[in-house]
């Protein structure tokens, strides 16, 4: 029994420094992944902000769009169809009634 004492001695002298290696390795795995984490997060941010922008962009210019010209935008609409030509081999016209009755 006296022959044990110094063996789990040495056993354990040779674990707890091991254990501490190991366990420092993974505290800087677990820094590494916040961190990584942390710029996938801030790119994913920044791409998301410009997208917002852009939509913002385009409903600024739909409101001008609106409320700048008024309501009379399917007046210009239905001009713009009335001065298509079918015969310029764009496809079927856009106002069929009307080509109909001509």
């Amino acid at each position: 029994m006296g022959e044990l004492i110094p063996i789990v001695a040495i056993i354990f002298g040779c674990t707890i420094p091991m254990v501490a290696i190991w366990a420092k390795h993974k505290e800087k795995v677990a820094q590494m992944q916040v961190s990584v984490t942390a710029a996938t997060t801030a790119e994913k941010a920044a791409q998301y902000a410009s997208h917002i922008q852009r939509l913002e962009d385009r409903v600024q210019v739909l409101e001008r769009i609106v409320t700048d010209r008024g309501y009379d935008i399917a007046t210009q609409i239905e001009a713009l169809r009335d001065t298509r030509r079918v015969d310029e081999g764009s496809g079927v016209p856009l106002d069929i009634k009307t080509q109909e009755r001509a």
